[in-house]
């Protein structure tokens, strides 16, 4: 396990309306880079800072992660899951019966 992971993934909703799982400082970094630059803005700004100086040095993942999480809310993107994703249960195969 990378020692940049978030002690519990943040989602957010991405283009077309899916939700994408941001489990490491990696994945936050992308996706804030990703962010279009017309809607960027202070908070945004002390997001990427935030994870940018965890990545960078000693600055506390929590601290990332939590700072990633103020952006997603007040860019209203933040999903919170409440029960297990499709793709987190690892169940069984689809109504076929094929699989596992």
């Amino acid at each position: 396990m990378s020692d940049r992971m978030f002690d519990s993934p943040v989602f957010v909703k991405s283009g077309n309306s899916l939700i994408e799982e941001i489990a490491c400082l990696e994945d936050a970094l992308e996706f804030l880079y990703e962010w279009p630059k017309n809607r960027r803005g202070t908070i945004y700004e002390t997001a990427l800072r935030a994870c940018q100086r965890a990545f960078d040095s000693n600055y506390p993942l929590r601290a990332a992660r939590q700072a990633f999480c103020g952006f997603a809310r007040s860019a209203n993107i933040l999903e919170e899951v409440s029960i297990p994703l499709p793709w987190m249960t690892g169940g069984k195969a689809g109504a076929s019966g094929l699989g596992a």
